[in-house]
């Protein structure tokens, strides 16, 4: 299966999208990383996937070619911004992938996508739980040094980097900024969508129990359960081909449903 990412100049695609080709898409599947992470988290899915399926995967500004800009404050505007950037691509159906606060800004757009006039074929939520009920945990003065340690305990792809006296610079004020929007980010209640949401999680994880994962039932009027999977919070990476096949699997079967 082919793995081409777009090869285009910068100035002729959207900064806040890397591309990887599908032959004749019918789908695109929208993928959205955890605080501090990168689109790069997504690099592998494509060559998984059906041929059908392009991947589109989400960079937030001030990390890695964003590195100069200023990154977004609210989840309100993040999600406005993904949503402009994600206007040229929905001649054919959008599903919505994101883990952990990825997760929190793939619901945001998908509530964006109804609001104009067309949702997305599914929302898969991973590693987080709804906001309603998250934001309990919501710490208004996080310091840096809080934020750095829930990040190292919890073992993400970057840890070790964040020990870098090099890397460190670049990559911890994307991550602060990232757990500060997320703590501004506050909902008086669950908003139900018509996009049908699928939650995914690892079955060790200690920041996201199966009850938060159940969390997002209360999220829409077409709710597809649980599936967990071997692992903590970033299952994801030693899952990866099971989970690419899962979702490439759920979002056929979602384009075969009766609109």
């Amino acid at each position: 299966m082919r793995n081409e990412e777009d090869t285009r100049p910068a100035a002729a695609r959207t900064a806040w999208l890397r591309r990887y080709r599908a032959g004749a898409p019918a789908v695109r599947l929208v993928c959205f990383p955890h605080a501090g992470g990168t689109a790069s988290l997504f690099h592998g899915w494509r060559a998984g996937l059906p041929d059908h399926v392009e991947l589109l995967a989400v960079q937030y500004p001030g990390r890695q070619e964003r590195l100069a800009e200023p990154c977004v404050r609210t989840m309100e505007e993040m999600a406005h911004l993904v949503l402009d950037a994600l206007q040229p691509y929905r001649d054919v159906p959008l599903a919505l992938f994101g883990h952990s606060m990825g997760a929190a800004v793939a619901y945001q757009v998908a509530r964006g996508l109804e609001d104009r006039g067309s949702g997305a074929l599914c929302l898969f939520v991973s590693g987080r739980g709804a906001q309603h009920v998250v934001q309990r945990y919501n710490v208004p003065h996080l310091t840096d040094a809080d934020i750095l340690r829930s990040v190292q305990e919890l073992g993400g792809p970057a840890r070790a980097a964040y020990d870098d006296p090099v890397l460190r610079p670049v990559l911890l004020p994307p991550l602060l900024a990232d757990y500060r929007l997320l703590n501004r980010h506050s909902v008086p209640g669950p908003v139900r969508l018509r996009t049908p949401v699928r939650a995914y999680g690892g079955d060790l994880d200690p920041v996201c129990s199966l009850d938060e994962l159940n969390s997002w039932r209360d999220c829409t009027g077409n709710w597809s359960g649980v599936r967990l999977f071997p692992g903590g919070h970033f299952y994801l990476g030693p899952q990866e081909a099971e989970v690419v096949r899962s979702v490439g699997t759920e979002t056929a079967a979602a384009m075969e449903r009766p609109a």
